[in-house]
């Protein structure tokens, strides 16, 4: 919806307001003309309900406000003394419009100084899961919001298994723009697995001011521009989401608005000069490990390498080992006269082997691609066993078909590509038809305007142009293990009102919180990193864990709670 409809709809909402509750404000001794006035008539309602005014505010923060009104629907007839358990009920699933009956129908009387503490445990009940809830989504939607690193894009800087709090406020809190939507979930409803948003309507993008701007090399939580999946895991037709409802994806900027950004053996270059990542970084690239005696995964794990494959055969599989396998993320193929399987560096457990009566021989082969960080490097590169380890770099101008911007003039890959300028807002570019694959998305899609071509003539909304103004600022993000991250070498920029936040405490880390085939394994199977839990995302050295001393302060907190209760008991 654009804004004019907006203000079309909300001066609606205030007419049907109005019609349903000026007898009302008559009867709690107000002027009828008072139930007309934007903002004004909520004011007044707030005294006539005897709440807060400051409730008025929570009316027009979007999503909060859908909490909000059958909260005030029900206080305001239990303020003409309509307070029974199934007028409640009614107010509330005839979305307010029981108040026109009340309004018209009833003789009702304002009750001045009614109680406004619940009188039934229910209630009280009530009352305490809807405060709860109303303050939880407050935070959650303005300020903190948990996220959880669900893919090995950004390895070993942040873990697979971590769990971050990511901080809305430093870049300044996206307002939603999906009006209708379920609270303190995402895009999914938990359980049913149905979507937890209605596509319209729409509200308009707008961002509160924050303190800082991105900056290149911070890492940034943002909606994933591309994407189309109702359910991760799930084959089925791509569906079309809001900006606010994609799903999150968590990556390093690397090119801010006005960058010229080019990509080189891997390596990012802004401006012609090499970034240099913060000393908390650790990037991971492949290498080819040689070894005449076979590259075995005792060696990889003993050297600490923890991203590689392992691969098994099996001369046959009857069809209840292949659903078992499959069932826990294993890929099997046939290979020749055998099968093979493909599992990750943990293998497959020897109770799964066990229980499933499988026969399976693990290959060790001379060669073997391994994703390492510089340290693991150097650790594989002094173990005697290892003949040689050359990075797996794709040679500048093989084109690699799937990645940005899917356009031969342009035959980049993950290893070399650029250079790419990154649209800054306000800023114009020459549009011509080579640079058009750049920035066709952009304004189509970003910028919602309609693009055609015509021989050599692209016009944008009708009109024959042969320049493109950007309306909002763009970014690049990459993953920290650069040869396996799905990031902007394969979708683009990120818009400025894709921006999420930036993530700043690890609060909780596990292992083994994945299977082969990157689906969440049951909890029970989790394995604690003790070393990560309570750490800083930012700042310089190794991370510190200051778990303990929460732990501490926790029960130094009890205590003192214990001995105040016990002297007060003392005194009385």
């Amino acid at each position: 919806m654009s804004a004019t409809q907006w203000i079309i709809f909300i001066l609606l909402v205030q007419v049907i307001h109005f019609l349903g509750t000026w007898k009302l404000y008559v009867k709690a001794g107000r002027k009828a003309w008072e139930a007309a006035v934007p903002i004004y008539n909520a004011i007044v309602l707030m005294q006539i309900i005897n709440r807060p005014k400051w409730w008025v505010i929570l009316l027009f923060i979007p999503i909060i406000n859908l909490l909000m009104f059958p909260v005030i629907w029900v206080e305001t007839i239990r303020s003409f003394g309509r307070s029974t358990l199934w007028e409640s009920w009614a107010v509330v699933l005839t979305l307010g419009f029981y108040i026109y009956y009340v309004n018209y129908s009833l003789d009702v009387t304002y009750i001045e100084d009614r109680s406004l503490h619940p009188t039934t445990a229910l209630g009280e009940w009530v009352s305490s899961i809807v405060f709860a809830v109303v303050a939880a989504t407050l935070v959650h939607t303005y300020f903190i919001q948990p996220y959880v690193i669900p893919t090995g894009s950004l390895e070993r800087t942040l873990r697979v298994g971590d769990l971050l709090f990511v901080s809305k406020f430093h870049y300044g809190a996206r307002t939603p723009m999906t009006a209708i939507a379920a609270p303190m979930v995402h895009d999914t409803l938990p359980l049913i697995g149905s979507p937890s948003y209605m596509n319209k309507p729409q509200i308009p993008y707008f961002r509160l001011p924050g303190f800082k701007d991105i900056k290149r090399q911070e890492i940034v939580v943002f909606s994933w521009p591309a994407d189309t999946v109702r359910q991760f895991f799930v084959a089925e037709q791509g569906v079309r989401k809001p900006i606010d409802k994609k799903s999150n994806y968590v990556k390093r900027c690397v090119g801010i608005p006005g960058d010229s950004i080019e990509v080189r053996d891997g390596y990012v270059f802004a401006n012609g000069k090499q970034l240099e990542l913060p000393d908390r970084a650790k990037p991971q690239f492949d290498y080819i490990a040689y070894s005449n005696k076979g590259v075995s995964s005792k060696m990889l794990l003993e050297s600490g390498v923890a991203d590689f494959s392992r691969i098994y055969v099996a001369q046959s599989l009857n069809r209840n080992q292949q659903i078992a396998l499959a069932q826990n993320g294993f890929r099997a193929y046939q290979q020749g006269q055998a099968v093979q399987i493909v599992a990750g560096m943990n293998g497959i457990p020897g109770d799964f082997v066990r229980q499933h009566r499988l026969a399976l021989q693990e290959v060790t082969d001379r060669k073997r691609v391994v994703t390492l960080t510089q340290e693991m490097k150097e650790k594989l590169e002094k173990n005697p066993a290892i003949d040689s380890l050359v990075r797996a770099i794709n040679p500048k101008g093989r084109w690699a078909s799937n990645l940005f911007p899917q356009n031969a003039e342009y035959p980049w890959n993950y290893s070399n590509m650029g250079a790419i300028y990154i649209p800054e807002k306000g800023k114009t570019v020459d549009l011509n038809l080579k640079v058009l694959p750049l920035y066709k998305k952009i304004i189509r899609e970003y910028e919602g305007n309609t693009l055609s071509v015509s021989g050599n003539e692209i016009s944008i909304n009708g009109q024959v142009v042969d320049s493109y103004t950007f309306k909002q600022d763009y970014y690049w993000m990459m993953g920290d293990n650069r040869d396996h991250s799905e990031d902007s070498r394969a979708w683009g920029y990120v818009p400025e009102n894709h921006i999420v936040g930036t993530p700043i405490f690890i609060w909780m880390s596990f292992d083994n919180f994945t299977d082969a085939a990157g689906r969440v394994n049951k909890p029970w199977k989790w394995k604690p990193r003790w070393d990560r839990i309570f750490t800083t995302v930012n700042g310089t050295g190794e991370p510190v864990s200051y778990f303990k001393w929460f732990l501490f302060a926790l029960a130094g907190y009890f205590v003192f709670d214990y001995f105040r209760k016990k002297r007060k008991v003392t005194k009385e």
